[in-house]
């Protein structure tokens, strides 16, 4: 027990400022609707838990290495102030992570995007691997990176096809 805990007979189980809570392993994103000005949602994504606060917000939790795409999207009385998507993947104890607003503690950005324009090329990107019959999540994460590096320099990235998700599955399978 640190000389802080013990002096201040604070509970042990309260962190001192400046001290992180101990991280398990779940990741929680606090989804917020605020109708006409504030939107966060999940996009694709499994979650553990679903958790409801209010009429307005709400906090999922993911497992470790699970992948989710986050929606952030605010406006003011002049119109879209903010249109951003995160393709997350989530992260194990031990392992470094991004923080991101409204995810705790963070995860691994597979796609970081801003803007309307790049955030609906995603969002065409992401239909494409749905009508293929793929669940976005679990798309190879190196094709996610390869679409951010891809739209974020004004180019169209490659489609996902089958083949590229069968050989992203045998890897997973031998762990390579």
């Amino acid at each position: 027990m640190s000389a802080a805990i013990a002096s201040s007979g604070a509970d042990p189980a309260v962190p001192v400022r400046g001290q992180a809570y101990p991280f398990t392993g779940i990741t929680t994103v606090e989804l917020t609707w605020v109708e006409q000005a504030t939107e966060r949602w999940i996009l694709f994504g499994t979650p553990l838990l679903d958790q409801i606060l209010d009429r307005r917000r709400r906090l999922l939790s993911f497992a470790a290495n699970s992948v989710f795409a986050f929606v952030r999207w605010a406006s003011n009385d002049y119109g879209t102030i903010l249109s951003r998507l995160d393709i997350v993947r989530t992260v194990a104890p031990g392992e470094a992570y991004t923080t991101l607003p409204c995810v705790a503690p963070g995860g691994e950005l597979l796609l970081h995007l801003g803007g309307w324009p790049k955030v609906r090329a995603c969002l065409e990107l992401i239909d494409g691997i749905e009508t293929l019959g793929v669940d976005p999540g679990a798309v190879a994460p190196d094709y996610w990176r390869h679409a951010h590096n891809r739209l974020i320099a004004g180019f169209r990235p490659r489609a996902y096809s089958l083949a590229r998700h069968r050989a992203w599955l045998l890897r997973r399978e031998i762990g390579a």
